[in-house]
């Protein structure tokens, strides 16, 4: 009897210990995490590239609006494309960040989401999350015509059709490289710092 009790009071021990060290191992993932956050969009290497012009695809939104995307702005102004999915929780952290660009970046910039799937779903995901100062598109060939395969992902086209930033956003400093990276001329932040070091190092 009493080896019985020496053995269970053994094993809590050996379980409180184990819950220790997984609480420690999970506090240094964090702060690795937060260490080696990326500084800008993750930038894909498949689909459209940085500088080409995309393919002009015609939609309609969910209010029955119709849009070319890709096609020449007469008002000289940038579209950002940003696809998103009801069933994204890292999507829906990021709409609100959304919902401040499209007040912030007004003067220059229109932003259109997109997605895949059923209507009525995608219905009860602009409702619930109050999207209704977005085109919201629904179509499967946008998708394809992007090579999107991660979620949720931007591509920033400029007034003449042209792509000028693209890639996986998770936060907002990853949304606001690719402005920055449009502005400074590179497809992402990780080819204007790559593109600096070697200027340096010549």
């Amino acid at each position: 009897m009493n080896a019985l009790i020496i053995s269970n009071v053994g094993l809590w021990l050996v379980v409180i210990v184990l819950l220790i060290v997984l609480l420690a191992v999970t506090r240094q993932l964090g702060i690795l995490h937060e260490r080696i956050a990326p500084t800008g969009a993750l930038m894909l290497s498949k689909g459209i590239k940085v500088g080409e012009a995309v393919p002009k695809v015609p939609v309609q939104d969910l209010d029955g609006a119709s849009h070319t995307i890709g096609a020449p702005s007469a008002a000289g102004r940038a579209t950002l494309l940003v696809f998103v999915s009801p069933t994204c929780p890292v999507c829906k952290s990021l709409l609100p960040i959304l919902k401040s660009s499209l007040t912030a970046e007004r003067t220059w910039l229109d932003i259109l989401l997109a997605s895949d799937g059923d209507i009525d779903a995608q219905r009860s995901f602009v409702h619930s999350q109050r999207l209704g100062g977005f085109p919201y598109v629904v179509s499967s060939g946008l998708g394809i015509a992007y090579q999107v395969s991660r979620l949720p992902f931007a591509a920033l086209i400029d007034s003449n059709g042209i792509l000028r930033a693209r890639g996986i956003v998770n936060s907002r400093e990853h949304l606001e490289s690719l402005f920055e990276a449009k502005r400074l001329g590179f497809g992402t932040i990780q080819a204007d710092s790559g593109s600096m070091a070697r200027h340096e190092a010549a």
